[in-house]
């Protein structure tokens, strides 16, 4: 009875491990562990025999299948030290650091990061997001108790940046009794903490996000693509995403190993509708506009690790020459309306300052470095966070922009609850320039002013196109906000809206309408503009 309970035993363990190994079910890394255990097992069965009784018991060579044990062994052997010596980066340390493709150096980063109206800039994080909606969620106790928020995924919906999360069974016996599908989405504007949406229609008709990772059998997402033709396919990345209508799909990224069982690179995508659970599949070159990203954040992060690690092989105590990211990574778009998955890059070994910056196509993972140096994303948020140390307030990841020319960190300043209570920017290639404001507007003016006193702190290339005006106030009005005195006046012969502090200069006060000044500012697109230097000729100003 014991042989056959330990033979049982040792098939049903050795089936376990195979199926185990089936990518229907993510294990990751230890899938081929997994399947090389359980036909090892299986392989043990054929080659040996349970003998004796009791004490005594031991598992004995078949003698029919003695001649193929050494066969097997080196077919066992080829499969594990195989592997090793096609993966390990030990012998493949160049393969390793070559997969991220060539990277291209960048002159001006301003090339890649657009200048931005205040209105654009990013202020709402994934927190910040998840917040939001759970906010919304609750406020409806009937879909609240059934259904719980998914993850938030960031992207362009008709040229609009959104947070987008679908609605997700909370457990097996709500999605028993709701297996047609939850009930929509949510979308959190970026830009806009009061933008929130709970999209349960479209065009007229309810929506249910039936294929999610929250289903089961059929309608799990991951489940559905793997029987339905992608049985040898790598299939990673499961990104909720809306096109340009608003209709839900999943995106998923398709990749092949290409160093031995590593070496993660995306092929194209798999697209589902999350509705009816239609399956489109497309190459890297042929993949829809609406789709952001298709490059997951693992493989870059990977392959940016590699590249900057490997730089002379493997062996390379010294550390000599070797970079590596400063933070994860941050999707960014560019003036060309593409997204970017953006990190600073620092020498191994030195955490507060960055020597360069990269960034890589989140479609076609074309990377640029731009060898400026200047902060890490860590360094920017702990000098705006000092700004206002007795507030005790906590910055969000800082997102890069091109603030007039410069290249700028901005972020929000969260209170313990985490909602946004200041906003901050810092200039990316000296920290220690800092503005800090109630509103957007007030940190762009305060983070001016602190700019144009650092002098020569910030090389010429990131200085603005200042442009002078001499003219007549034609009107001039003065706002008190948060205990500052800021004018707003306009000139003869420009339809512009200037605006600048008492701190600025002492001349602002006492100016009149009719008095001749002359005023110098940065090229910008917003409706008013602040001025950098401001002189009342009538009152002795040159």
């Amino acid at each position: 009875m014991k042989k056959i309970t330990i033979t049982l035993f040792i098939i049903v363990l050795g089936f376990l491990f195979i199926y185990n190994g089936l990518p229907v079910i993510n294990f990751g890394y230890i899938k081929l562990p997994l399947m090389l255990m359980g036909l090892l097992l299986l392989t043990a069965l054929l080659l040996f025999r349970v003998t004796g009784q009791g004490e005594k018991m031991r598992f004995n060579a078949v003698p029919a299948h003695r001649y193929l044990l050494w066969g097997i062994a080196a077919v066992v052997a080829y499969l594990i030290i195989g592997p090793v010596l096609t993966t390990l980066p030990i012998f493949r340390s160049q393969a390793y650091r070559e997969l991220i493709g060539p990277v291209k150096n960048g002159t001006k980063m301003t090339n890649h990061i657009a200048p931005i109206s205040l209105d654009e800039v990013r202020v709402v994080d994934e927190p910040l997001a998840t917040l939001l909606g759970e906010k919304i969620l609750g406020s409806d106790p009937a879909l609240g108790s059934k259904c719980e928020l998914g993850e938030f995924f960031i992207q362009k919906v008709d040229g609009k940046l959104y947070w987008v999360a679908p609605l997700l069974h909370s457990g097996f016996f709500k999605w028993l009794n709701n297996s047609e599908g939850t009930e929509g989405y949510v979308m959190v504007s970026a830009t806009n903490e009061r933008d929130v949406r709970l999209v349960q229609k479209l065009g007229g008709k309810e929506l249910k996000i039936k294929y999610q990772p929250s289903a089961f059998f059929g309608s799990e997402i991951a489940r559905h693509i793997y029987f339905n033709g992608y049985e040898t396919t790598g299939i990673t990345d499961y990104i909720f995403e809306v096109d340009d209508a608003g209709k839900p799909y999943w995106v998923a990224t398709t990749f092949k190993k290409k160093i031995g069982f590593s070496g993660n690179d995306a092929t194209g995508v798999v697209v589902v509708d999350a509705q009816t659970g239609a399956i489109q599949d497309f190459g890297l070159d042929k993949v829809p506009a609406w789709i952001d990203r298709i490059q997951p954040i693992k493989f870059v992060e990977d392959q940016l690790q590699s590249w900057g690690e490997y730089v002379h092989g493997y062996w390379n105590f010294s550390n000599e020459d070797k970079l590596m990211i400063t933070e994860e990574l941050t999707l960014v778009y560019g003036h060309d309306n593409r997204s970017y998955w953006y990190t600073g890059l620092s020498s191994v070994g030195k955490d507060e300052s960055a020597v360069g910056f990269m960034l890589v196509d989140t479609r076609t993972k074309e990377a640029t470095m731009y060898n400026q140096s200047g902060a890490t994303e860590y360094a920017a948020q702990r000098s705006a966070e000092g700004k206002v140390q007795e507030k005790g307030y906590k910055a969000s990841l800082p997102i890069p922009y091109s603030i007039n020319n410069i290249p700028t960190y901005v972020m929000t300043l969260k209170d313990g609850g985490g909602l946004v209570k200041m906003y901050a920017m810092v200039a990316i290639g000296d920290y220690t320039i800092v503005g800090v404001g109630n509103t957007m507007r007030e940190t762009l003016m305060s983070y001016k002013n602190v700019f144009n006193m650092a002098g020569n702190r910030i090389t010429t290339e990131s200085r603005t196109d200042r442009k002078e005006l001499k003219s007549v106030v034609s009107r001039i009005q003065s706002d008190i906000k948060n205990g500052n005195s800021f004018y707003y006046f306009t000139v003869q012969g420009s339809p512009k809206i200037f605006i600048g502090s008492s701190q600025l200069s002492n001349e602002l006060p006492v100016t009149t309408v009719g008095d001749s000044i002359s005023i110098s500012y940065d090229a910008d697109t917003e409706e008013v503009i602040d001025v950098n230097k401001f002189d009342n000729l009538q009152l002795g100003g040159k």
